[in-house]
């Protein structure tokens, strides 16, 4: 029998690829690469509880995670999922806006994810707002350990979304360089209001 150094051994695709088909698959292949057990992490929009169940089973067991929503409906169905999934123990779930992170959160955490615009399936006028997307944003950053992430999928598209697109990109674009690594990745081949994800990183 020969032994192959684990270099030299043949590459076996998993069982499932994901689809990268919009930003946010793109943004969970991102956020798990750096997530690990016992980290701590913020879901900023709960929404229907996919990220926050994603953070969960990231941090695992012996991890904390922090979900905002403003909306009932929202709150109610990401805490049916973390249930579900036996994950609901390590999760915090509080009926707030994000602007209200610095006051439920204490530092320090390794990712806090943005899924912006409105809940899907939802009322659509109930939408993030520039003013208060803004506000998060700057309270995100204190919070970061070093190699922390701020995680942002933007959506210009929807009626309000131009305007929060420019507060995301201005605030990305303001960070000093030897700070905060700041990523913007979107397809190529789609409209230009389409969505985009925007990663920021806490230099160590």
């Amino acid at each position: 029998m020969i032994l192959l150094p684990c270099c030299a051994m043949p590459l076996i695709a998993p069982a499932t690829q994901p689809h990268l088909r919009g930003p946010v698959p793109l943004a969970h292949q991102m956020i798990g690469a750096l997530l690990h057990d016992g980290d701590r992490a913020v879901d900023a929009t709960c929404g229907n509880g996919n990220d926050t169940l994603l953070l969960a089973r990231l941090v695992g067991p012996s991890g904390m995670v922090w979900g905002f929503d403003i909306q009932d409906e929202a709150i109610t169905a990401t805490d049916r999922k973390l249930t579900d999934a036996g994950c609901a123990d390590r999760v915090r779930l509080i009926r707030a806006g994000h602007e209200e992170m610095s006051r439920h959160v204490d530092g320090p955490v390794q990712a806090v994810v943005f899924n912006l615009g409105y809940l899907p399936g939802s009322d659509r006028t109930i939408i993030t707002r520039p003013e208060t997307t803004g506000v998060a944003l700057e309270q995100a950053l204190p919070l970061l350990g070093p190699g922390g992430v701020v995680a942002v999928t933007v959506y210009p598209g929807h009626g309000g979304g131009a305007n929060e697109r420019r507060v995301v990109d201005g605030w990305a674009a303001r960070l000093p360089a030897g700070e905060y690594h700041a990523w913007r990745m979107g397809q190529v081949n789609v409209p230009p209001d389409a969505p985009y994800f925007i990663l920021v990183q806490k230099s160590r």
